[in-house]
């Protein structure tokens, strides 16, 4: 049987100092700790923090209730219920241009990775997601945000559904961007909408 040799030099002196080497080079560096909460950095542009439902710039939502997103989200966070627009001929009951609107709108912040796939799905931008990151609470059932809580809020000129299309004569104008003036004392020609509808940020 071969005889068994004790460490080598290197192993009892060297070793031991070397294991301490990222230690040593690190101790006398500034400091990089962020002093959160008393101390919030802003985030990157196109970070992926809370969902917002956006409007349009005459107040009517965005959102059609098509439930593309809730069928994309692969966490299944989000429940969509589409209703359709009232039928009334003059369009008062109105929500959204399209056919239909969201009638229920939830998403479940405990399920909810924030991948950012359910905006990529939204045909009409009507989901997007906001900067905003401080998402945690002690209660499950305030976690389940509503549509309430996600509805992007009253810009002025805006006006609170339901009430009829103020920019253009069917869906289509909206979509295009090919608004009419609100103001009568405004220029006539296309206006883009708003690009700031609360924190709406790209994915």
């Amino acid at each position: 049987m071969a005889e068994q040799k004790g460490p080598s030099l290197k192993e009892q002196l060297w070793d031991p100092v070397a294991g301490f080497g990222v230690t040593f080079r690190t101790m006398f560096r500034k400091v990089v700790t962020e002093q959160y909460p008393k101390e919030k950095l802003p985030t990157a542009p196109r970070f992926h923090g809370r969902h917002q439902l956006n409007r349009w710039p005459d107040g009517l939502e965005k959102c059609i209730g098509c439930e593309l997103c809730a069928w994309a989200c692969p966490a299944d966070a989000i429940y969509v219920e589409g209703a359709e627009n009232s039928k009334d001929p003059d369009g008062s009951g109105r929500f959204s241009p399209g056919e239909r609107y969201g009638r229920v709108y939830q998403i479940n912040y405990l399920r909810c990775i924030l991948c950012g796939l359910c905006i990529e799905a939204c045909p009409t931008r009507a989901l997007t997601m906001t900067n905003e990151y401080e998402l945690a609470d002690d209660s499950r059932s305030s976690l389940i945000y509503e549509k309430s809580d996600l509805l992007a809020p009253l810009l002025p000129g805006m006006e609170q559904p339901p009430h009829p299309m103020l920019l253009g004569d069917d869906d289509q104008d909206y979509y295009r961007g090919d608004f009419k003036p609100t103001d009568p004392a405004a220029p006539a020609g296309p206006t883009a909408p708003p690009t700031a509808q609360g924190k709406e940020t790209l994915a």
